[in-house]
């Protein structure tokens, strides 16, 4: 199946997502796929995977749930890359000539979530090297920007790769060659140029996988802040295995070190639909 198509971006927003590393894509996703996408994430919590987690202790107000790679299980989520114009968004933001979809991640802070996210970028975490990476962070509900998650515009482009680290705060145990631990970005917070915004259902937030992140807990005594990220790979993602542990492990590919990705675990979305 052929992923859904819309009208072409602003150069704009396209050269701000390659510039910066981060950009607000207004009113790009429909109240259908919105309504749909939250009925998938309903279902999620109340049938969670393989790879949930619960990041607020029980004793702790509010509830930080997360899963990934739930897409071929959840009718919503599937719909949603095949059929939705999320590909199509990602193949003009990489001005790729082709997409594949990686994996989705639902993050939901309950009103009154204390627990932040810590700060990261998300490709050190992933088997995939390249410089062709998009993913789409896609609000459920009303997020102020003092609840949204905050970019480090330029980050991308930085040149380092940070050891991950769990949501809870603690380094991997094993780290690749040429990693290094993330900097206390908090500390120093006014050396660096902050990206967030105010969103409502609809907007979208597009990122690099090597954007510098982070976002605060869930302030709000009654509102949820839900988000269904979707990721994609463009035309020079190669497959890795990296030295330590990666998130997702995906360990039903076979795929070789150098490979492209396109397999049933990372299926093609969108080919030729844009030249460089």
């Amino acid at each position: 199946m052929k992923a859904g198509k819309i009208m072409r971006l602003d150069d704009d927003l396209i050269a701000s997502f390659k510039e910066f590393g981060a950009v607000l894509l207004p009113k790009v996703i429909s109240e259908g796929w919105v309504k749909k996408l939250r009925e998938g994430v309903e279902y999620n919590i109340s049938t969670p995977g393989k790879y949930t987690r619960n990041y607020t202790d029980k004793t702790s107000p509010g509830g930080f749930f997360g899963d990934y790679c739930n897409w071929n299980r959840i009718p919503e989520y599937k719909s949603f890359f095949f059929e939705s114009p999320a590909a199509d968004l990602a193949s003009q933001l990489m001005g790729s000539s082709k997409v594949n979809l990686f994996h989705e991640h639902v993050l939901v802070k309950e009103p009154g979530t204390q627990e932040r996210t810590p700060w990261h970028h998300d490709q050190p975490y992933y088997c995939v090297n390249g410089k062709d990476t998009c993913s789409l962070w896609i609000p459920l509900d009303p997020v102020p920007k003092e609840t949204c998650v905050q970019f480090i515009a330029k980050s991308h482009k930085w040149g380092r790769w940070f050891t991950p680290t769990k949501f809870v705060g603690i380094e991997y145990a094993t780290k690749d060659e040429g990693f290094e631990p993330m900097p206390d970005i908090d500390s120093e917070i006014d050396r660096y140029e902050l990206l967030s915004w105010d969103l409502a259902p609809g907007d979208c937030i597009a990122f690099n996988f090597l954007t510098v992140h982070g976002a605060p807990g869930n302030i709000s005594k009654v509102s949820r802040r839900r988000a269904f990220a979707a990721r994609f790979t463009g035309d020079d993602a190669r497959f890795v295995r990296r030295s330590g542990e990666m998130s997702p492990p995906f360990p039903e590919v076979s795929l070789k070190p150098g490979d492209k990705l396109d397999c049933e675990t990372f299926p093609v979305l969108l080919q030729g639909e844009y030249e460089r």
